[in-house]
């Protein structure tokens, strides 16, 4: 019934598109307009040889490959965002580190110079490209680079009134001129259409497809080395739930080799700080992980396939768990032939001004599980139902309690502890700690050089433990007290409309808000009252981003959620919870908005 339907809509689509432009059904009849042929007779002309790779090839040897995030792809322009322009030295961190490739996302929405029918990129910004592209060929790295938020405006068919007509023309043109600007490039360099297409319907995946083809004609006509370069495809939104048809159809004549990209970020409350799920690692985490995964290989069996980005940030989970994901994610993938690139926004992972990984346990972690090393883990706690959150990656004490000797338990999964140091100075066993099976005690007197009673709160040491294989691990000790706040209410109606209330603070332990509980003055949770039905430590917790955030000097209340305080008519409290984090542990703070 289903293929019945195509083929039908597929023979409306092809009386009718010639005359409605502006339709979002994929149009069928639409060809490139060749210009510039005069060039056309020198295109394949390029200096040296082709050494020739299959995508399965690119793939092993691009494995593990880092994202330069929040860069090339800001909008407007390079540097717009977060993130710095890219430095060379930036890419000597990331291969020092060990990733063997880059994904260089690129928008090019306000780089165009003309309009229909030539779309003209702006030279300079072509040639920043190149010029990226070569710093890192240069070092070794291979380059997957693409046409990013461009998805986001103008080449999004899935909008009602999208021009289809118009965004063929334009991504055809696009692609032709980034094809040609690169088309000498060896075949260290691959090309990915378009980042997460827009879209959730069938007639959205066809259009998809239809754009599929019209970047593969362009390459082709672009000439160089272009029609054997590998490639990259995707369904929609580069979901794993898209990689099949018919929200995935393979093209019929493809020249090029080429592998299927998908990205992952599940679970999506755990990854990016959603209601309160601040747990991970049970048994059925790690299955669904395996499941998720081995779907998309089941449906490209004779496929490479890239997981183009995959992140567990460090400034939304908490470590342990965090470690865990990473190491699972990542060994699973390369279990099933998948190759990786760990997304990077410019917060998440490398400090790229100072050339330090905010989380080197979590990078030591991917380079040993691409390698086939077995990794030992701090362990933490699994159970979502759980009323206390431990974790072996701190040692947290509050300021006013003895201090008194701590156990820690580790997943040594077969290996054995090796050494212990902090800033390359051995720690000694038996005198700063001991042993026990898979336990580390951390003595009291070893612990009263950095904790007391009365010392000041915060970071006070790490302490790296080394095993006899596999990456790192890492325990840090932390004096915590509640934090301060500059003021502990405010009126929603006083802020500025559309602006966040942003709330000075004053940490006083680990910078990190873990949830936020937001209920009005009837106890009623302001947001998602379906979470009431999630265990104790998730219920009536709001998302990061949507009602709240933090920053180095600020808790932030969103203006959606000001707004929603104010049409309420009732005073909301959002409870800001810290690690570590328990029900009735008192480590959170409360701050009042009236209406």
């Amino acid at each position: 019934m289903r293929f019945i339907f195509i083929v039908v809509l597929a023979v409306l689509v092809r009386a009718t598109i010639a005359r409605v432009s502006t339709s979002n059904v994929v149009d069928v009849t639409w060809k490139p307009v060749r210009r510039n042929t005069p060039q056309k007779q020198c295109r394949d002309a390029c200096p040296g040889t082709w050494t020739a790779l299959s995508a399965a090839e690119w793939v092993k040897v691009a494995n593990p490959g880092w994202n330069v995030g929040n860069t090339l792809d800001a909008v407007p322009d390079e540097g717009s965002w977060n993130a710095p322009k890219l430095q060379e030295a930036t890419l000597d961190d990331v291969k020092k580190a060990g990733f063997k490739a880059i994904r260089l996302p690129v928008t090019y929405t306000d780089h165009f110079t003309s309009s229909s029918p030539d779309w003209i990129i702006d030279s300079a910004w072509l040639q920043r490209v190149s010029d990226v592209v070569d710093m890192a060929t240069s070092r070794g790295l291979h380059v997957l680079t693409n046409m990013h938020h461009d998805s986001w405006g103008w080449a999004d068919t899935s909008q009602p009134n999208a021009n289809i007509t118009m965004i063929q023309e334009k991504f055809y043109r696009s692609w032709l001129q980034i094809g040609k600007k690169l088309a000498c490039k060896s075949s260290m360099v691959a090309f990915e259409p378009l980042n997460e297409p827009a879209g959730s319907s069938e007639a959205d995946a066809a259009n998809l497809m239809k754009l599929n083809e019209i970047f593969l004609q362009a390459l082709t006509d672009s000439g160089g080395f272009n029609s054997k370069r590998v490639v990259t495809l995707s369904g929609l939104g580069m979901s794993s739930t898209n990689s099949y048809a018919p929200m995935f159809v393979r093209p019929k004549h493809i020249p090029n080799p080429w592998a299927f990209q998908y990205h992952y970020y599940s679970p999506y409350d755990f990854d990016f700080q959603a209601w309160g799920k601040t747990i991970w690692g049970s048994e059925a985490d790690k299955a669904a992980v395996v499941s998720d995964l081995s779907a998309v290989r089941g449906n490209f069996t004779d496929i490479p396939i890239i997981m183009g980005e995959y992140s567990a940030s460090q400034l939304n989970c908490e470590a342990a768990a965090r470690w865990k994901w990473y190491d699972h994610v990542v060994r699973t993938a390369t279990s099933l032939d998948i190759g990786s690139f760990l997304w990077d926004n410019g917060l998440d992972n490398l400090q790229r001004e100072a050339g330090i990984w905010r989380d080197q346990i979590a990078v030591d972690i991917i380079m040993s599980t691409v390698k086939g090393q077995t990794n030992s883990l701090a362990d933490s706690t699994t159970d979502p139902n759980a009323l206390k959150q431990e974790t072996s990656a701190y040692i947290f004490h509050r300021v006013g309690e003895d201090v008194v000797d701590t156990s820690l338990p580790f997943l040594l999964n077969g290996n054995t502890f090796a050494s212990l140091t902090i800033g390359g100075t051995a720690l000694k066993a038996g005198e700063d700690y001991s042993i026990s099976g898979s336990n580390l005690t951390f003595h009291q007197s070893f612990l009263e050089q950095y904790i007391s009673p009365a010392a000041t709160p915060g970071s006070k040491t790490n302490i790296t433990i080394n095993f006899s294989s596999g990456a790192p691990s890492q325990v840090e000790i932390i004096q915590w007290d509640l934090p301060t706040l500059a003021q502990y209410n405010a009126s929603a109606s006083v802020v500025p409309s559309g602006s966040d209330l942003l709330i000075p603070i004053v940490w006083k332990g680990l910078h990190q808000v873990a949830a936020v509980k937001i209920t009005d003055s009837d106890g009623k949770y302001l947001f998602d009252d379906w979470t009431m039905w999630l265990p104790e430590l998730q219920k009536g917790r709001g998302t990061k981003g949507s009602q709240w955030s933090f920053d180095f000097d600020h808790l932030t209340i969103t203006s959606s959620a000001l707004q929603t305080v104010e049409a309420s008519g009732k005073t909301a409290t959002f409870m800001f919870e810290f690690y570590p984090r328990a029900v009735g542990h008192g480590n959170y703070l409360n701050f009042t908005v009236t209406p």
